[in-house]
């Protein structure tokens, strides 16, 4: 039950913040979108292989990746963050055995802007009716995303973005989670304090932990079997209708 999740009543926060990968939004196709991505270069590959590849890669360097210090988030770090995802993806794939080092490097960036472009995601099915709900109900909602320059784009062309301020994008404000110096700068642009914010995403560390950092409740959604520990597993729950 939700009220087990929370350390006081829904009501008593005034604003709800959220992550956005795998929060509020997903890539449902990324092995078909890779799978396209290679056979249109005549490389041909076993699509289960590739959705485990793909799957373990991401885990591997994103959900349980030791937490790193990062002095300064850039658009280009994070490009080059996800580009040794995908050189690992490739690599795992016996593609360069295929291609040239030049091939494998500059299909690496290729990936990273097909996956960071709006038509490779969609929202999960309860996002519109939570935020619509949530917003009705008088509370402010905002974001704070490891995430592309591409997010605020993003959020438009999936109709959402209005919903939100603050968002705060790690690659425009040079801070990421899991350092709770971004959580701070949230609190610093809504004007509230800790505890009259709710955060909820799904990584432990930079979801969970971190706000709690800067003294604010925070609330795991789990949105896949692989995810572990306690949370809501739709963002229905929050509105009584999950």
């Amino acid at each position: 039950m939700l009220h087990d999740l929370l350390k006081k009543p829904l009501h008593d926060y005034k604003m709800i913040c959220f992550d956005v990968g795998d929060t509020l939004m997903t890539i449902p196709a990324a092995r078909i979108i890779l799978h396209d991505y290679l056979l249109a270069r005549s490389l041909r590959r076993d699509p289960e292989q590739l959705e485990r590849q793909f799957t373990s890669s991401f885990r591997l360097f994103y959900y349980d990746r030791p937490a790193e210090r990062v002095d300064k988030v850039t658009p280009e770090s994070d490009r080059a963050f996800w580009v040794r995802v995908y050189d690992h993806i490739l690599r795992s794939l016996e593609l360069h055995r295929e291609l040239s080092a030049d091939d494998v490097h500059r299909c690496c960036h290729e990936l990273y802007d097909i996956f960071t472009a709006a038509d490779s995601y969609e929202l999960f099915a309860d996002v519109q009716p939570c935020l619509q709900e949530l917003q009705a109900r008088g509370f402010r909602l905002g974001v704070v995303s490891n995430f592309a320059p591409t997010l605020r784009g993003i959020l438009q062309a999936k109709g959402i973005l209005h919903y939100f301020d603050p968002v705060i994008v790690s690659t425009e404000v040079g801070l990421e989670k899991p350092d709770p110096a971004i959580f701070r700068l949230a609190l610093e642009r809504s004007g509230l304090r800790a505890d009259d914010i709710l955060y909820i995403g799904d990584h432990d560390r930079n979801d969970i932990w971190a706000p709690a950092q800067a003294g604010i409740d925070a609330l795991k959604i789990i949105r896949y079997d692989f995810h572990s520990g306690e949370g809501i597993r739709s963002l229905g729950e929050l509105i009584g209708q999950g």
